[in-house]
């Protein structure tokens, strides 16, 4: 089969098209005949060793596709034909991936591969955040850094969606727009003075919750925007790692709960994982939830699709489609 491999970590350039052994299933698992993967910020971190991966390796952890075979010890629970998505298996940049059972979930009728394919990492990611991070409470002011990206997006929709209000930040008028249609009720620059604007918006008293995926660049603005006892959710680094934070600015800004949450420990047993996957797909399915898919490439393109990605040229969600 054709697939990306990486065999040294570094830039978009490692990644190589090329031909491998089709996969084998074990007991627990199923062999997937690939649609479409989503590509997202963590397969940059693993590409450029920020987190470390055995090399070599298929990157993309997130995919969708059709059942060609199932094991052993699968049982009923998946049959050949069913069409599948996961967030957590690797090796989804190739036309054959092996997913175990264990972190697969049916695809409703009425989405398609591409949606399929880049909402799960994105969709329990922003579902984590409302539901479990902070709680979102009708009548909240919060705001979400990137919110034109695919995280923010389906994050606004959410937040609107239980009655309360989103400020996003964006890099342009494109994205701007974007980030309107989604709910946002205030869209502000990168480039604004985005603490004050915020301030400004919420009477002086700052923001419930921060949802900051950027990182480094947004990180004090982030701390600078949000309310007494609010709750600043650092759950991604797009513009860099943010250097070591002393516990006192935390005192100063206002007794401010600082967390870095991921969706892995939000995943940890199958019923937590059928409810957000189980909400995310019935969102999109019934239309209450639209995720826009703003690139699609193929296997072959996937260098530039990173470039893409890192280069802040994408909005919405990206998809390799083998």
């Amino acid at each position: 089969m054709r697939a990306i491999l990486v065999t040294r970590t570094g830039g978009p350039d490692v990644l190589d098209l090329t031909d491998v052994p089709d996969p084998t299933p074990g007991a627990g698992d199923l062999l997937v005949r690939v649609d479409a993967a989503g590509i997202n910020y963590i397969d940059t971190y693993f590409r450029t060793g920020t987190y470390p991966r055995e090399l070599p390796y298929v990157p993309g952890d997130e995919g969708t596709g059709v059942v060609e075979a199932v094991g052993e010890q699968v049982g009923g629970d998946f049959s050949v034909g069913d069409r599948v998505a996961w967030a957590s298996a690797p090796g989804s940049y190739a036309e054959l991936a092996v997913v175990p059972a264990a972190v697969a979930v049916r695809v409703p009728d009425g989405v398609d591969a591409p949606q399929a394919a880049s909402v799960l990492l994105q969709g329990m990611t922003a579902h984590y955040l409302v539901e479990s991070t902070y709680p979102v409470q009708p009548g909240d002011t919060v705001l979400v850094h990137a919110g034109a990206g695919g995280v923010g997006l389906i994050l606004t929709q959410l937040v609107v969606a239980k009655g309360a209000t989103a400020i996003t930040t964006v890099s342009t008028d494109e994205k701007a727009d974007l980030s309107r249609e989604a709910g946002a009720a205030h869209v502000l620059r990168y480039e604004e003075d985005v603490a004050a604007r915020v301030r400004d918006l919420t009477g002086g008293e700052g923001v419930a919750a921060t949802y900051d995926g950027v990182g480094r660049s947004t990180f004090d603005a982030s701390v600078a925007s949000t309310r007494v006892r609010g709750t600043v959710a650092l759950f991604g680094a797009a513009s860099g790692p943010v250097p070591p934070v002393d516990p006192q600015v935390l005192n100063r800004s206002g007794s401010l709960f600082l967390t870095r949450p991921t969706l892995v420990h939000h995943v940890r047993d199958r019923a937590e994982l059928e409810w957000r996957a189980g909400d995310v797909m019935q969102a999109l399915a019934d239309g209450t939830l639209t995720v826009r898919v703003g690139n699609r490439y193929s296997l072959a393109e996937a260098r530039r699709a990173h470039e893409d990605l890192e280069g802040r040229r994408t909005t919405g969600s990206i998809v390799l489609e083998p």
